[in-house]
């Protein structure tokens, strides 16, 4: 499973510094990062280590290196959006609701495929492993406890599909589902609230009824955007206050 780079080495924690910059909007588009002497000074690295980093951000369609001009910002267009960092950074940052919204549809369309997959082709394994991720959401005592229960139910329902493309997505939209996951159970009155689309979902698959998983959870996630616009519609309000 693709994951984000992990923070262990210095060119790491500069890569990291240096993409959350860019992808915040801090650093802009167009805009030429300081000299390598310079840059590397500031943020107290060599420019070995310095060179790594940018190595990385070029590799995500971050930055482009010429000689004699230095590293350039490029536009969000030549960004790899669904590379892991790149979607962590983004995520990290409070989330616009354009994004938000990008995010949501990117849900509509996998999702909803993959539950009425899952419950054609689900094998008795998979199904068990579904039910444990249920089992640990209706257990859950803490808002962070139902998220990680959650994501896991996603991906145990997108692992049933017997697909594996469709398998593999998991690792790309793990961490933009988990931001998700999490916004949609932190701005409700109840983390758990989703629980009866979760056990509809669960019963669909398990009863072997395609339809019937396919809209049950296109409509959770019609709820959960709806929970999200609400929320960011309230933030405004008291915003202009």
């Amino acid at each position: 499973m693709k994951k984000p780079i992990a923070v262990r080495t210095l060119y790491g924690h500069v890569m990291q510094e240096l993409g959350q910059r860019i992808v915040s909007g801090k650093v802009k588009p167009g805009e030429v990062l300081p000299r390598e002497e310079t840059l590397a000074g500031s943020l107290q690295i060599s420019r070995n280590a310095l060179r790594e980093a940018l190595k990385v951000l070029s590799a995500k369609g971050l930055i482009e290196s010429r000689t004699g001009v230095g590293a350039r910002v490029l536009e969000e267009r030549h960004w790899n959006l669904l590379d892991a960092d790149v979607l962590s950074w983004r995520c990290a940052s409070m989330p616009t609701d354009d994004f938000v919204d990008k995010l949501v549809e990117m849900r509509e369309i996998i999702e909803p495929a993959a539950a009425a997959a899952a419950a054609r082709r689900r094998s008795g394994a998979q199904l068990a492993r579904i039910e444990e991720a249920y089992g640990a959401m209706a257990a859950a005592q803490t808002q962070d406890a139902w998220s990680q229960a959650d994501l896991a139910f996603h991906d145990a329902v997108l692992q049933a599909t017997g697909n594996e493309l469709m398998q593999s997505l998991f690792s790309v939209i793990e961490t933009a589902l988990g931001t998700l996951l999490t916004l949609s159970a932190r701005n409700a009155s109840d983390f758990r609230y989703s629980l009866s689309y979760h056990q509809k979902v669960l019963d669909a698959i398990r009863q072997q009824q395609p339809d019937v998983a396919h809209k049950t959870m296109r409509s959770m996630i019609a709820d959960s955007h709806e929970n999200l616009r609400q929320h960011y519609a309230t933030t405004r309000r008291k915003a202009r206050a």
